[in-house]
């Protein structure tokens, strides 16, 4: 008996809410990898690092990792984060950003959020602080930047360590710094749907240099490669370590998506400012948005606000267009209830049945966009 694949026919008129980006020139490129031997961490990973590095780190080291999760626990390990130290996160993000930190042991402080930004409140940050702090970690919520003059004040005032969820917001930029440039640490994502794919994969950046060798043999079992290829034991393991590398499979996808990044990034800037003109008209929506001249934004995520969310899901669901939350507010899940506090967070409370993402990705057009305003408008 013979299967039928209907998944083709079943998407192929629906307006997917994601879409990953895989380059044509990559089928040849990834069985031209595939043929040289190194299908496993090799000379394709270190030109995929410095690549990545060239365009958006000024040239800083950094190392690519088997996942954006893989980097933020790489970071917090770098970051020197022990057992009962005290981290402050958004509590709206990926379950990506805090997994990580219950693997030290480290007890989540959980902030409120900007209701404009849905990025994390500096003001809400503060309140947090005690003497057992060690980190604050920002998210760049669906590629818009966080207030970052206020949470380098804020880490400077207290002496602590600033790390950047960058996982959204490849190509953004604050001022006249790139994101991935300004915190002590800096992840970033490249998995299925972010701007560019690795298959499933990550990057670590670092504001000193002083943690690369240590994070270069952490990512790899805690064996430093170079003395393990000169065949003494000069490589000695004195430091747990893990198996966080990519692969030269996954670095060649990724190296053919940042050939491709400022066709896609222009692409997805113009599709975000679109519904932005389209909707924000609408007094029964408000679009997530930061008009502060500093933020460029990388457009990952277009998200609104409305009071008859759940309405609007079905009726464009019904017209074959895919809309979701994507993320929900951490403190609701059972393996972070012990960390989550009664009543202290009034903006997450506000919104969390209001915000709803719309299609956005290089498949989708103007047209589509307008499809999509044009039944949203009727709508609500």
């Amino acid at each position: 008996m013979k299967f039928k694949d209907t998944t083709f026919l079943k998407e192929k008129n629906k307006l997917l809410l994601f879409y990953p980006y895989i380059s044509k020139k990559s089928y040849k490129n990834i069985v031209n990898t595939i043929d040289s031997r190194w299908v496993g961490q090799g000379p394709k990973v270190d030109l995929f690092e410095k690549k990545f590095s060239k365009m958006f780190l000024n040239n800083d080291v950094c190392l690519a990792t088997g996942s954006g999760t893989d980097s933020l626990h790489l970071a917090y390990i770098l970051s020197n984060i022990k057992k009962d130290d005290e981290v402050i996160v958004p509590v709206f993000t990926c379950t990506a950003t805090n997994i990580p930190l219950l693997y030290l042991g480290a007890k989540i402080k959980f902030a409120d959020i900007d209701t404009n930004t849905l990025n994390i409140s500096v003001k809400s940050a503060e309140k947090l602080i005690t003497k057992k702090t060690k980190a604050i970690v920002c998210v760049h919520y669906g590629g818009l930047p966080c207030d970052m003059d206020g949470l380098k004040k804020l880490a400077k005032k207290h002496n602590l360590i600033l790390i950047e969820d960058a996982a959204q917001a490849i190509g953004a930029k604050y001022g006249k710094e790139k994101i991935g440039t300004i915190g002590d640490f800096s992840a970033f994502s490249f998995q299925a749907i972010k701007h560019i794919t690795t298959g499933d994969g990550g990057l670590l950046s670092f504001k000193s240099k002083k943690y690369y060798s240590k994070g270069k043999r952490i990512r790899w079992f805690g064996i430093d490669r170079e003395k393990k290829y000169a065949g003494t034991w000069a490589n000695d393991i004195y430091e747990v370590g893990y198996k966080y590398q990519m692969t030269d499979i996954s670095a060649t996808l990724g190296i053919d998506g940042l050939n491709d990044f400022k066709k896609i990034l222009a692409h997805r800037r113009k599709i975000y400012y679109l519904y932005l003109k389209l909707l924000s008209k609408n007094k029964n929506i408000t679009c997530v948005h930061d008009y502060d001249k500093r933020k460029y934004h990388s457009a990952w995520l277009f998200t609104i606000l409305l009071d008859k969310k759940d309405y609007l899901q079905k009726k464009l669901r019904e017209k074959n267009i895919e809309t979701n939350q994507v993320h929900f507010r951490n403190d609701k899940y059972s393996i972070f209830k012990k960390f989550a506090k009664k009543n202290a967070y009034p903006n997450m409370d506000f919104v969390e049945d209001k915000y709803l993402v719309l299609p956005l990705h290089h498949k989708i057009s103007v047209s589509d966009v307008k499809y999509i305003c044009k039944l949203i408008n009727r709508f609500i």
